[in-house]
């Protein structure tokens, strides 16, 4: 796909009578909290697509300029407040607007499956200082792709989301209401006296020499595959993972899913059985803190839970001692989690031990691990310019091996779309164990002896 660029501009702030103008104006910058802090230092990026009659460059660049009043950090620039701590600096700088073209229709150009062509549907991520970068794409069938990069250390997926339909009520000329506060800080204060009630060492935060030392090795060329699974098949698979579980529990969709998945890719990859693995799962602060955080909070609010186990208890127990790691692991991180989390974050004891966030190996191999982004409750499909809703969306390409990605349907009938990257050699063993809701009791040995199961891992390393 040849993709020309056309204009590269900065699109800056402009206020109107409904912009919240004096009080962008009085605060030069914005504390990062610690959850900003330990949130991805990269920008993250998705592509839209939207059919023609679409809106014209210049009325989404004018929707932009005014949502940016409200939402000024995505004009800013990454720096550290009048105290030296790190902080958004409100400056206006701006946003950087490319507009580029392709001289072929949309469905000719763009695969249907996540690759490396998405990448030139973006702006570039590497070596930036905007904080927001936007790329709008005309194609010859009238197309239009709407391309974005946003830094994680401004907002998590949930206040992405947030954003990006605020932008688009401006482009139709609507009213854009925020209610949320610039300030971040003050709703997390530590508590007096602070109670650090769970190990935060080795989970958020790492030595700054362990995260030298991390060295992922890459074992071959990495695949996204794209998986469908229709709304009766999840059905059925809540069904499996509800049967056996403790008295009075059922299972969320996603558990469910997350399990089997964890399980399809452990045998797929052809791990050894004494390993151990895990799954690293978003949480969401705003529903454990709902007392002192409103739901439209604009910032970082993310912890991870991590269900680990060994290879052969992973594959060879039912289905629903899988959903049960999950269901503990990430009730785990309630509030007193995430309270405890801000005390040991404020106590000084990151400053004094030279802790950093916890690496994370974009780009690299994630070993033995999955790392699960869900998607599912973001209002994807509700951002519309003024031509309507996405026809498709798609999440930057990453090429990091055991991401495993999840959205919800296009056309919101119950499916999930699932991405998950792995190396190529394993893709065909991975394909025959994510469809089959057999699998769990006859065909791959998950609750048989661990002969079978090797049949499997010597499948996967053909």
């Amino acid at each position: 796909m040849n993709v020309r660029v056309v204009s590269t501009k900065i699109i800056k702030p402009v206020h109107d009578h409904n912009s919240p103008q004096p009080i962008a104006r009085s605060i030069t910058s914005i504390t990062l909290s610690a959850f900003d802090r330990v949130s991805e230092d990269m920008h993250i990026a998705a592509i839209y697509a939207f059919r023609p009659p679409a809106p014209s460059n210049s009325a989404v660049a004018t929707g932009l300029a005014r949502v940016l009043s409200h939402y000024p950090e995505w004009a800013g620039w990454l720096g550290h407040d009048e105290n030296n701590n790190p902080a958004i600096l409100l400056n206006d700088k701006g946003v950087k607007l490319t507009e580029a073209s392709v001289d072929s229709t949309f469905d000719e150009a763009v695969p249907l499956d996540l690759s490396p062509v998405h990448l030139s549907l973006q702006p570039s991520k590497h070596g930036i200082e905007e904080l927001l970068q936007v790329q709008l794409t005309r194609f010859a069938c009238g197309a239009l792709v709407v391309g974005y990069t946003m830094h994680h250390r401004v907002a998590d997926g949930h206040a992405a989301s947030q954003f990006l339909v605020a932008w688009g009520r401006a482009c139709r000329g609507l009213e854009v209401h925020r209610h949320s506060s610039l300030d971040r800080c003050s709703l997390f204060s530590p508590r007096n006296p602070p109670h650090v009630d769970f190990e935060h060492r080795g989970v958020e935060f790492a030595s700054e020499e362990f995260a030298r030392c991390l060295d992922y090795s890459f074992k071959g060329k990495i695949i996204t595959y794209k998986a469908h699974f229709t709304k009766e098949f999840l059905k059925k698979l809540k069904s499996q993972a509800t049967s056996g579980a403790p008295p009075r529990r059922s299972y969320t969709t996603v558990e469910s899913l997350v399990a089997h998945l964890w399980r399809a890719v452990t045998i797929a990859r052809g791990l050894d059985k004494n390993d151990t693995t895990n799954v690293r799962i978003s949480v969401n602060g705003r529903t454990r803190l709902r007392r002192n955080v409103p739901d439209d909070y604009f910032g970082n609010l993310i912890l991870w839970a991590y269900p680990r186990t060994t290879v052969k208890e992973l594959v060879s127990r039912p289905l629903h001692y899988v959903a049960e790691l999950i269901h503990r692991a990430v009730a785990d991180v309630d509030e007193r989690y995430f309270k405890s989390f801000v005390d040991f974050a404020s106590s000084g004891a990151v400053e004094a031990e030279g802790l950093v966030p916890a690496p994370e190996p974009k780009g690299r191999d994630m070993c033995r691990n999955l790392d699960v982004d869900s998607w599912i409750r973001f209002p994807l499909y509700e951002l519309d310019f003024g031509g309507g809703s996405p026809f498709y969306f798609m999440p930057s390409y990453v090429p990091v091996e055991g991401l495993v990605n999840f959205l919800p349907s296009l056309v919101g009938d119950g499916r999930i779309e699932v991405h998950v990257s792995l190396f190529d050699h394993n893709v065909a063993a991975f394909q025959q164990l994510c469809y089959s809701l057999d699998a769990d009791t006859r065909n791959y040995g998950y609750n048989h002896n661990w002969d079978q199961v090797d049949k499997v891992k010597e499948m996967a390393r053909l």
